[in-house]
């Protein structure tokens, strides 16, 4: 008989009670004591990752210390069948490390060695805890230095660098971190250890270190990655140039890239984001400019005069309406502040901001922002623009009170249109945020069913059991039903057997 003042908890409260507690004690002998979270005070933190406004309670949390210890926890949760969120700094934008309610959140945080340096082969061997920036700092007495850089380059870590092959102002000149990585090692959900890609610039068979990046931790857990080192460019300057119409500037950015200039860093604001900023960090910006262009060059100071020169003379014949050039090497970081401060300063003109990231091709910049101007009116809300104009990545800050939830789906709506309009536009619904939770709706739009099952056919060759990180990144056909944007061809509307809402 229950005594009356106790409660019998709900069946399926309890089913997960039950579950938590057998995958606590089949963990325990694994991990120490402070490796192991599970009281609902210690997992909170975890809850979500960048994108704060989706979160979810894990099982529990796992901190392993070594390599050995990822292998045997991924091996218990294979064998018991609990799915398992990987996460690195937990500063990704898409939800991706977001947890499964009755899942493991396993946290890479603690694998942060330097493992080894060669200035040789110019390279360094790095577990995924390590942050980006603490690479070039490692190596910076070399001369050298780790090329891609996101803006959240001071926390983030390598191994979700991979997970979302992470971009950055510089990553026009030097690639993506797909394009400055050699080798990646990692394991499988049945805990078999693996590696993608060799010290070799190429190797033989399929190209699986290209497969593995990006792939937002479905297919193998990151324990170790080979990264490439590069030489510090003797010189760098920056071209501030302003224009009194955005569509002009956005032409520019076209322009410079059609005349064969590959500058090492082409970012764009509209007059909100200068405003927002100047207000910020008083970097010098034109606050009657609609729009301002910061373009880099770096190399050696004979260079990068050539290219100064060839790059003024495109922006003046696209219309600039002013144009300063920095002088040292203080003026240059005093205009690269503004555009680093972008994200905080958008977040003193509202309670929160949520930043969006698609890619389009250069020469539809000006009609995206165009697109942009009417959401704000149709949506009641404002939206700054800082992108990476030269390789088409856009990042349209919605700017929003999270306290009001009509404004939150309001806002949430407004970025699922701007992500839609990039589709329009031959574009994508991603740069390096990757898709996450965030957008997996938007996945139905931007493939179509064939394409999407190609995408789970990779994925069961490495997760069968779809136990990593599941419900992230690939829709599943019912998913795309829900959501009402499967392609119709013909008029006929596919799968009408699926439920619709």
């Amino acid at each position: 008989m229950i005594p009356m003042n106790m409660v019998t908890p709900p069946p399926e409260l309890a089913a997960i009670t039950a579950l938590q507690s057998k995958l606590v004690s089949a963990l325990r002998p694994i991990l120490p004591e402070h490796a192991l979270l599970w009281e609902p005070e210690d997992t909170i933190p975890y809850e979500c990752d960048g994108l704060a406004a989706y979160r979810r309670m894990p099982l529990a949390v796992a901190l392993p210390e070594t390599e050995a210890q990822v292998a045997q926890i991924l091996k218990v949760c294979f064998d018991m069948q609990v799915p398992i969120v990987p996460r690195g700094s937990g500063t990704g934008l898409s939800g991706g490390a977001m947890p499964i309610s009755q899942g493991l959140v396993l946290s890479l945080a603690k694998l942060k060695k330097i493992i080894s340096i060669d200035p040789f082969t110019r390279t360094a061997v790095v577990q995924p805890g390590v942050r980006n920036l603490a690479i070039s700092e490692a190596v910076a007495h070399l001369g050298l230095y780790y090329a891609p850089d996101p803006s959240s380059q001071i926390a983030c870590s390598i191994g979700g660098n991979v997970n979302e092959n992470s971009g950055g102002v510089h990553c026009l000149k030097y690639g993506l971190t797909l394009h400055n990585v050699l080798k990646v090692r990692g394991i499988l959900m049945s805990g078999e250890i693996v590696e993608f890609g060799s010290l070799a610039p190429d190797s033989p068979g399929l190209d699986l270190l290209a497969i593995v990046m990006g792939s937002e931790g479905m297919l193998a857990v990151v324990t170790e990655v080979t990264v490439k080192l590069i030489a510090k460019p003797k010189l760098a300057r920056v071209i501030m140039a302003s224009f009194d119409d955005i569509e002009k500037g956005a032409d520019a950015v076209a322009a410079i890239i059609a005349a064969g200039i590959i500058p090492a860093g082409l970012e764009m604001m509209d007059k909100a984001t200068t405003r927002a900023v100047e207000e910020f960090v008083h970097a010098g910006y034109d606050l009657e400019a609609e729009t301002i262009l910061l373009c880099e060059s770096d190399g050696t100071p004979e260079e990068v005069a050539e290219e100064i020169e060839r790059m003024t003379k495109v922006l003046e014949q696209a219309g600039a309406s002013g144009i300063q050039i920095s002088q040292n090497e203080a003026e240059r970081l005093k205009f690269w502040s503004g555009r680093k401060n972008a994200f905080p300063a958008a977040g003193r003109l509202a309670p929160d901001y949520y930043c969006m990231d698609g890619t389009i091709p250069r020469r539809n910049i000006g009609t995206l922002l165009r697109r942009i101007q009417g959401m704000e009116k149709k949506y009641g809300l404002a939206c700054l623009n800082v992108f990476h104009a030269g390789d088409g990545n856009m990042h349209p800050l919605i700017l929003f009170n999270g306290a009001d939830q009509e404004e939150w789906h309001r806002a949430e709506e407004f970025g699922t249109e701007i992500l839609e309009a990039c589709v329009e536009l031959d574009g994508t619904i991603t740069g390096e945020h990757g898709v996450g939770i965030e957008k997996i709706n938007s996945m139905c739009v931007q493939f179509g069913e064939g394409e999407r099952e190609s995408f789970w056919g990779v994925k069961a060759a490495f997760d069968p059991e779809r136990l990593l990180n599941p419900d992230k990144a690939i829709p599943t056909l019912n998913r795309c039903a829900e959501y009402g944007r499967m392609r119709i061809s013909g008029g006929n509307l596919p799968h009408p057997e699926l439920e619709r809402f």
